[in-house]
């Protein structure tokens, strides 16, 4: 199930609001024969999460859980770069936040309303800190999100409490609020590195609107001298003579192009009316999504008057 993004925060007896976390989504099955975990387009995190898999291993029954792999800072705070760091720093905390169950025993629970649903979760996990049950507040949606945005978190989830989970469906029943612009743009090719500078100036990025791949922009910022050699190692492989766009792009400088199939996390201000990310930063790149996934966000035009 996939959120549409809505624009502001409401209140609503028939709605639940979760923290929005800033991580992997993943899937877990906790069939004894066969445990699992993984991410939307089917990548095993069994290697990179080996905590969060073994905590798995505790759940006595067998169920499909969905949740968000996240690292957290020492005030308890998620972060995305903090995830990625977490592949070679294993001091890193990281815990799954589990929101949703759809099997158990066996049998689906799809069609269960989701408060409905969440109380059979929560009943079902072991006390642990790093299998966590993700908490949420009822109605009063405004309050909860001011109070994410004090701690400066990147948004919640709105759902309905009577909704039914709908796999691969992108619904109105759960909605995203954002309180940080953060988004995700395909890496289409990388300047040339001037100055001081070592492997790369900007990278070139775009997303796929109606099916046609399009520039929405460059971004030079958020890179470490670790990061700059990671991202440039691994574009490496991808070099082609060949832009992916079908129309020029305003970038004032020599571009290598890449094949577009590294997908990233931005930060930025505002999208403008050409569809262009305002002073993008870059926050890391994702392994868990493919790039035809990365698309302009829909959104949910419902009018709410509360």
């Amino acid at each position: 199930m996939l959120s549409k993004l809505h624009d502001e925060p409401f209140d609503d007896p028939d709605w639940i609001f979760e923290i929005k976390w800033d991580g992997y989504r993943a899937i877990a099955e906790t069939d004894k024969k066969d445990l699992r975990l993984y991410s939307r387009n089917g990548l095993s995190f069994k290697t990179d999460y080996p905590t969060v898999f073994e905590e798995l291993e505790k759940i006595k029954i067998n169920a499909v859980l969905d949740g968000e792999i996240v690292a957290l800072d020492k005030s308890g705070k998620p972060g995305f770069q903090l995830i990625q760091q977490y592949l070679k720093d294993r001091d890193v905390p990281v815990c799954y936040y589990i929101f949703d169950c759809l099997y158990v025993d066996g049998k689906s629970i799809e069609d269960k309303p989701l408060i409905e649903r969440k109380k059979i979760l929560k009943e079902l996990l072991p006390k642990s800190d790093i299998i966590r049950y993700c908490d949420h507040v009822e109605e009063r949606g405004k309050d909860f999100f001011k109070a994410i945005k004090k701690q400066g978190l990147e948004g919640m989830i709105a759902k309905r409490a009577d909704s039914k989970y709908k796999e691969n469906c992108r619904s109105s029943a759960w909605l995203k609020v954002k309180s940080v612009i953060m988004g995700e743009a395909v890496i289409a090719g990388y300047t040339e590195a001037q100055g001081g500078r070592k492997y790369f100036g900007a990278l070139v990025l775009g997303l796929y609107k109606n099916g046609k791949f399009s520039y929405i922009g460059h971004t030079g910022t958020g890179f470490s001298s670790n990061i700059l050699k990671e991202v440039y190692e691994q574009l490496q492989p991808l070099k082609t003579g060949k832009s992916p766009f079908d129309t020029e792009v305003p970038v004032n400088a020599s571009v290598t192009w890449v094949k577009p199939e590294l997908v990233c996390n931005l930060k930025y201000s505002e999208i403008t009316q050409s569809g262009n990310r305002r002073h993008p930063v870059f926050m890391g790149l994702r392994m868990d999504k493919a790039p035809k996934d990365v698309h302009e966000e829909i959104k949910d035009n419902k009018k709410r008057s509360n």
